[in-house]
């Protein structure tokens, strides 16, 4: 295992925090905002609290679902309103780990929704391998809060208030006067907004079987990519070199050990390494093949990609189903509604038919079984789900369930 002094890691802290600056300045731009639209708007306009919409919808929309997908949401489904660091400490407990890293990925995103720095560095100085695998995810998940509405875990649906409080006042702000006639359509479209949420997260709600599949594959994955990130961190400097060099990555100085490894971790983790270099039609492979070279100065890397494909298969499969049918509900239920398309026009600025013309496999794959089965398909995909072949060619799926 790598070690290193400390002044190495601060320094990758303060890089990963250079990569999230982009999502950082906007959160405080949206706060900003929304405080000076407050001001400017005390007097004249008033948004209905995202807590008192939310669950004035809530008993309408259970009523929607369950009629048009068969199946009855739990009386213990709860929701909660989340401000902005609650929130992306939420987003480290949807990255999917074992036991033994589960401890390590809160800390890390606690860390990170806090941006603290110098507890960041101890944590990468403390376990190198789990940095090098769970900071990807908090890339990934907290660049996208300002995206994202709504969340769902363990039978509660999850509310961004920190987006959802402020965006209605930001967009009719800038609208401009007089604030008095463009409420409505404001005001509509943020009802939109909540509707659409609380809906999606009401349908993830009811997924709790393909929720385990896909939890348990993404564990499996993240175990396989902490294997890989022990092996390479493992690596002498000659062999580190040598690849490096090989594979053409990007140069680093003898006295940053650390970023030497990380950067070859980064480049041959099978999410970043496969995908670039076969696309995504690695999501229906059965076997794969490396670089001779490559698999001499590592020799356990082909058996790891190869373990890597049935799991990440798995997770791939089960949250494309999960999306696609969460977005087919919504196109459904909401097709009619005029807050979703005052949200569509305001929030989005486009409307219903371009809305429904966004391509998505598993919603055109849910929408091809729900004009065999009606509202048996909901049941029967969550019952028995779809493999990624299936998904591209849902008559694989029909002839595997007999029709």
């Amino acid at each position: 295992m790598i070690l290193c002094e400390l002044g190495e890691f601060e320094e990758f802290a303060e890089a990963l925090f250079g990569q999230l600056s982009v999502e950082i300045n906007e959160e405080k731009e949206i706060s900003q905002l929304a405080d000076k639209a407050r001001d400017d708007l005390s007097f004249k306009i008033k948004f209905d609290d995202l807590e008192k919409i939310s669950k004035d919808v809530f008993p309408i929309l259970k009523k929607k679902v369950e009629e048009f997908v068969g199946i009855k949401i739990s009386d213990n489904l709860k929701m909660e309103f989340l401000e902005l660091v609650e929130l992306k400490k939420l987003k480290g407990e949807k990255v999917f780990s074992d036991e033994k890293s589960k401890e390590y990925v809160r800390e890390l995103f606690n860390a990170v929704a806090n941006e603290d720095q110098q507890t960041i560095a101890k944590l990468m100085q403390k376990d190198t391998a789990k940095y090098l695998v769970y900071s990807t995810y908090a890339i990934q998940y907290i660049s996208k809060i300002s995206t994202t509405y709504g969340d769902y875990l363990d039978s509660v649906i999850y509310l961004n208030r920190f987006v959802l409080s402020r965006y209605p006042l930001i967009i009719l702000h800038k609208q401009g006067e007089p604030y008095e006639v463009k409420f409505r359509n404001v005001n509509s479209g943020y009802l939109g907004a909540v509707k659409m949420t609380v809906l999606e997260e009401m349908i993830h709600s009811l997924q709790e079987k393909l929720q385990q599949l896909n939890k348990n594959a993404a564990i499996q994955v993240n175990l396989i990519n902490e294997e890989l990130a022990k092996i390479i961190l493992d690596l002498d400097n000659q062999n580190v070199n040598s690849l490096s060099e090989y594979l053409q990555l990007q140069a680093v100085p003898d006295d940053f050990p650390f970023a030497k490894k990380a950067n070859l971790f980064f480049f041959l983790n099978p999410d970043h390494f496969l995908i670039e270099q076969i696309g995504p039609d690695v999501m229906t492979f059965t076997h794969v093949e490396i670089d001779p070279k490559i698999s001499e100065a590592i020799p356990q890397l082909l058996d790891i990609y190869k373990r890597w494909l049935n799991p990440i298969q798995q997770h791939h499969a089960a949250f494309t189903i999960m999306e696609g049918m969460a977005g087919f509900v919504i196109e459904n239920i909401l097709k009619t509604d005029n807050d979703f398309q005052n949200y569509l026009d305001t929030f989005m600025g486009t409307d219903f038919s371009s809305y429904q013309v966004r391509k998505s496999i598993g919603r055109e794959f849910t929408k091809i079984i729900y004009q065999r089965l009606g509202k048996n398909t909901f049941r029967q995909l969550i019952d028995t789900p779809p493999n990624t072949r299936e998904l591209k060619e849902p008559q694989l799926y029909l002839n595997r369930i007999n029709l």
